[in-house]
């Protein structure tokens, strides 16, 4: 069977699940460690930070929202970069998702051991590492593979549990610490402000995912900007309230390398702690289950439009799920996190991001020239958003160190090797 002929995919999701799919996208194993990494930048000065970090992603997220909307099939940056730039630029685009995609996967199921070896120490223990890892991936894989709506679903029961842990932490920290938040800022070098927006942008990515299977959204046209900036307002607004209750709670946020837990056991005691532990554990593997759902969907759009080989985008007859992508994104993620870190595989997931953005706000502009009268949402004042969008990225990737650039130049020249390939062959 050829792809032309196959069943199609299912258009399945719909507002809400969509939105859930963006926050779920977005929170994860980042907010638990956050805290005291911001704070060791700027101090007390650290809720500035977030509220100009949601702004410059706000940027960028109101002109996915535009770019998106124009499009109904799957793909997210790389189909935007593709049909905008062309196949050069698409394939480097898509390579540079794909990476994130795979790495963010791998680093949140080692962090999900990690913690939960606080809890149950022999989780840490390299054959029952293995095994634990090898459940959680295949796990999400079974149910994605019976359908996008059991995914989608699971995605969204994620979401629901994650937020919960983090209300409980938030109001209860609220009461007890209510108008006790530090003062006294103090001024902090241009350097150790664009390095706490750095963090705090890599915090907040991750909803570009949520883009990815757009062939299964209902109505990506109206759903995407909705989607898009709802979870922008809601994910603001637990980080900047967890890092108010974290100063209330804590003299020296910076001071410990896990925020959350420790201001959770100051008001709510060892039990506190451990309900932030468990609240963690969901949060990751909630995680995971929306990147089940999102990034199958863009190895599936590469091989639909011939960048890959055509198995890859081969459709389940009965399921109508793009198997054979969700299998290897699978095998891929978990030999990743087999063989990898927590931190390599961070690493790997930080470097693409920006300039897949920075892409993404490019194309807003030459899209409105290509397609004037597209049916599309329109993004007051488009031009200067897309404008803002690509510098603000470009100055973040100025504190990229050496590390971060040559992984960059390495995923470019597979990318460059793609589309060679793939260019003698047309």
């Amino acid at each position: 069977m050829t792809l032309a002929n196959q069943p199609a995919l299912v258009r399945a999701i719909g507002r809400w699940t969509f939105t859930a799919l963006v926050i779920n996208s977005i929170i994860g194993s980042g907010i638990f460690g956050l805290p005291g990494d911001v704070a060791r930048y700027v101090g007390h000065a650290a809720p500035l930070a977030y509220l100009l970090a949601a702004l410059g992603i706000g940027v960028i997220m109101a002109c996915f929202a535009e770019v998106g909307s124009q499009f109904r099939e799957a793909g997210g940056p790389y189909l935007y970069a593709r049909e905008t730039f062309g196949q050069f630029t698409g394939i480097q685009t898509g390579w540079l998702a794909w990476l994130v995609r795979l790495t963010s996967a791998a680093a949140n199921a080692n962090l999900f051991v990690v913690y939960l070896g606080g809890l149950w120490p022999q989780a840490t223990h390299p054959a029952m590492r293995a095994a634990i890892l090898t459940v959680l991936l295949w796990l999400l894989a079974a149910v994605n593979l019976r359908g996008v709506s059991a995914g989608a679903k699971l995605s969204n029961v994620f979401t629901i549990a994650k937020l919960a842990p983090l209300a409980i932490f938030i109001l209860v920290g609220l009461y007890f610490y209510r108008g006790e938040i530090p003062t006294g800022w103090q001024a902090q070098p241009m350097s150790n402000w664009l390095q706490a927006i750095l963090a705090l942008m890599f915090a907040f990515g991750g909803f570009e995912a949520a883009l990815m299977p757009m062939a299964e959204m209902k109505d990506p046209r109206k759903d995407a900007p909705f989607a898009l900036l709802t979870g922008l307002a809601v994910v603001a607004f637990v980080y900047a309230m967890i890092h108010v209750v974290v100063m209330s709670a804590l003299a020296d946020p910076g001071a410990t390398s896990r925020p959350v837990a420790e201001a959770a056991q100051q008001f709510l005691g060892p039990a506190g702690a451990t309900l932030i532990v468990l609240g963690a554990l969901i949060s990751m593997y909630g995680y995971l289950s929306g990147q089940f759902v999102s990034a199958p969907r863009l190895i599936y759009a590469f091989a639909k439009e011939r960048d890959f080989p055509a198995v890859i985008g081969r459709v389940h007859e009965r399921f109508r799920t793009p198997y054979v992508a969700i299998l290897l994104y699978t095998l891929l993620a978990w030999l990743l996190a087999i063989y990898g870190s927590f931190i390599w595989n961070a690493i790997l997931s930080a470097v693409a991001r920006l300039f897949t953005y920075g892409v993404v706000c490019a194309s807003l502009i030459a899209l409105r020239m290509k397609r004037p009268g597209a049916d599309a949402f329109r993004l007051p004042a488009g031009w200067v958003f897309a404008a803002l969008g690509v510098g603000f990225c470009g100055l973040l990737i100025t504190q990229m160190g050496r590390n971060h650039l040559l992984i960059l130049l390495v995923t470019v020249a597979v990318a460059l090797g793609n589309w060679l390939i793939v260019r003698r062959a047309s």
